[in-house]
């Protein structure tokens, strides 16, 4: 938690958040969040994320003892995520079928949702104690019923979305950090955004907009496009899609752009959001990790640095593994000083859109993390 307390020299813990630094540089983490900027998009409160990103609805009803503001304890429902990617090469470039199609399969998505929230109803306690009698979630009696705990703000539901990016590309023949193409990308966010709104007004269940990060799905939304609608380049051409909002992993773009630039989509995302950055070994440059760091206080409220910290157990190389092509085409992983291809002699770390991976992931993620550019 970066906070005015530790984020500048001078202030008190700044030598924890030295520390900090220089673990990101050799491990990925910690994940860095902005009480700064949570502040201004949650209603004052700081508070942690649920998993890689997912992020509870602000309480503003004071849920906690002595009516303080409650977050450990509460929960999220699930998530349906919508293929914007989908929805886009649908209509064929026709704007107004576009946000047709988006009616319809935003009210697809609630259904589903809802079938999650109606599964969820008539649970009693005594399924899981510790979560639901025992404080975990809540403190309920024996036999008593869950339901009370999925309405009021107690748990969120989430609307997913990905492929912001190829959406955009497609509806407009931009990027979304074009400022053609950044216009209609809001434009979907706030339509989705609204969409949840109105599903909460009539059903006082917290509704909320969530980045979904398509740890290995993003290989099967891939492939369903190109099935669908064959390959259309910077749309469908690769073996995923993009994690929500997010700049498209092969865009050149430098760290302070990206985080800036994306800084608008993660408010609006406020179930759940992640920025990050690609950089190379920072053992040996403390201080720019620091400036990234600062600059994440000072303007976006959830971010890490992508670092590489990989071991060949052949050799002993600490360092990257690299991703190449064999003789069938396939991506594989391999060791630059000796060669090792053996995924069980080998230490393989790896962001996976907000988690870390280490047990290799496939053909699409692979390719998405082969084609990733340094931002720093």
């Amino acid at each position: 938690m970066l906070d005015e307390d530790n984020i500048y020299p001078g202030s008190k813990y700044w030598y924890l958040t030295k520390l900090a630094a220089k673990c990101t540089a050799k491990r990925m983490v910690p994940d860095y969040i902005s009480a700064k900027k949570m502040k201004e998009y949650k209603n004052g409160d700081v508070y942690p994320c649920m998993g890689c990103r997912s992020f509870l609805t602000p309480d503003t009803k004071g849920m906690g003892e002595n009516g303080r503001h409650k977050y450990y304890g509460r929960f999220n429902q699930g998530v349906v995520t919508l293929n914007l990617v989908d929805v886009a090469c649908s209509s064929d470039r026709d704007e107004s079928k576009f946000w047709e199609l988006m009616e319809e399969r935003t009210e697809l998505c609630r259904k589903a949702l809802m079938c999650r929230h109606e599964r969820l109803k008539g649970t009693l306690s005594d399924v899981a104690p510790i979560l639901w009698q025992h404080g975990a979630l809540a403190r309920l009696g024996k036999g008593e019923k869950i339901d009370r705990l999925l309405y009021h703000n107690y748990s969120t539901i989430s609307l997913g979305y990905a492929g912001l990016c190829e959406c955009t590309r497609f509806m407009t023949g931009v990027s979304h950090t074009d400022p053609i193409g950044k216009e209609f990308a809001l434009k979907v966010m706030k339509y989705l955004n609204d969409r949840c709104a109105e599903w909460r007004a009539e059903t006082d269940i917290s509704f909320s907009l969530y980045g979904t990060p398509l740890e290995s799905t993003t290989y099967k939304f891939a492939s369903c496009l190109q099935r669908r609608f064959g390959i259309i380049p910077g749309v469908t051409d690769k073996n995923y899609i993009t994690n929500s909002y997010h700049v498209h992993v092969t865009e050149e773009i430098d760290a302070f752009t990206k985080l800036k630039f994306e800084s608008e989509f993660q408010q609006l995302s406020p179930g759940g959001a992640i920025s990050y950055v690609e950089v190379p070994d920072m053992t040996q440059n403390i201080e720019a990790v620091l400036s990234v760091m600062q600059y994440i206080y000072e303007n976006i409220m959830y971010a890490e640095l992508n670092t590489k910290s990989d071991y060949c157990q052949k050799c002993g190389h600490e360092g990257e593994i690299q991703i190449v092509s064999d003789e069938d085409g396939k991506l594989v992983w391999e060791c630059p000083i000796c060669g090792n291809r053996d995924q069980n002699l080998m230490n393989v770390a790896r962001r996976t859109c907000g988690y870390i991976g280490t047990q290799f992931w496939n053909q699409g993620r692979t390719q998405e993390i082969q084609e990733r550019v340094m931002h720093l």
